[in-house]
C-alpha cells in the first residue's frame, strides 16, 4: 500500500504554513493626531520635502527570529513527522495482510482446479472464509484513508491556529506601538519596491517580541 498521497498533502500543508509566516501582510493606517509632526527612530522619510511617518517591517525576518514562530514551525515539523511514521506504519502492515491475502486465494485457485477439496462444502466453507478476510482487508484499507484524512485535518487546523496567533501577536505588537498615532503606515517590507534606508523597525520589533514571549 503507497501512503505517498498522504505524505505529499501534510507536506504541502506544511510548506503552506512556512509560506505564510513568512508572507502574512501588517498594514495599519492610523491618523496623526492634531497634523502634529513627530519623528521617531528615524522612521519618517522625506520625500519632495514633506515628511512621511511610515515605517517598515520584515515579516520574513520576523518569522524566522520570533521565538514563538520558530518553536510553532517546530511543532508543526515534529506532528508531520509522527504523522508520516504513523501512516507509514499501518500502511506496510495492511501491505502485508493484503500479499498473504493474495496468496492464499492463488493457492484455494489452484485447489479448485485440480480437484483437491474433498467436498463441496469443504470448498465453500474455505470461499467464505477468503471473502470473510478481504472485506476485513477492504475495512482495514477505509480506515487507513479516513486516519489519513484525520491527521491532514488535524495539522492544517493546526497551521491555520498557528499563522493567526502569529499575526495576531504581532498585530497587537504594533498597535501597541503606535498607539500614540506617531505612525501613519506600518506596512510588510514584501510590498514594498524601493525604500530608504533608516526606517525599518523589524529589528526593535523583533525584540520587543521576544522580550515579551520570555515573560
Amino acid at each position: 500500500m503507497e501512503n505517498g498521497k498522504v505524505r505529499e498533502m501534510i507536506k504541502t500543508a506544511f510548506i503552506c504554513v512556512l509560506s505564510c509566516l513568512v508572507a502574512f501582510l501588517v498594514y495599519f493606517a492610523l491618523p496623526s493626531r492634531g497634523g502634529k509632526k513627530q519623528v521617531v527612530a528615524a522612521q519618517e522619510v522625506q520625500v519632495e520635502g514633506a515628511l512621511l511617518p511610515i515605517a517598515v517591517v520584515n515579516t520574513d525576518s520576523i518569522s524566522m527570529q520570533y521565538t514563538f514562530a520558530v518553536e510553532g514551525k517546530e511543532k508543526l515539523a515534529s506532528q508531520y513527522e509522527e504523522a508520516i511514521l504513523k501512516l507509514d506504519s499501518k500502511a506496510k502492515a495492511l501491505q502485508k495482510e493484503a500479499e498473504t491475502f493474495k496468496q492464499d486465494y492463488l493457492n484455494f485457485q489452484k485447489k479448485v482446479e485440480v480437484g483437491a477439496f474433498l467436498s463441496r462444502e469443504r470448498a465453500e466453507s474455505e470461499a467464505a472464509k477468503l471473502e470473510k478476510k478481504q472485506q476485513q482487508l477492504m475495512a482495514k484499507e477505509q480506515d487507513l484513508e479516513n486516519l489519513r484524512q484525520q491527521l491532514s485535518n488535524e495539522f492544517m487546523a493546526n497551521q491555520a491556529a498557528l499563522v493567526q496567533q502569529l499575526q495576531d501577536s504581532v498585530e497587537a505588537y504594533l498597535r501597541e506601538y503606535n498607539a500614540d498615532g506617531h505612525l501613519h503606515l506600518i506596512i510588510n517590507d514584501a510590498v514594498v519596491l524601493n525604500k530608504v534606508a533608516g526606517y525599518d523597525i523589524t529589528e526593535e520589533v523583533v525584540e520587543a517580541l521576544n522580550a515579551r514571549y520570555k515573560k
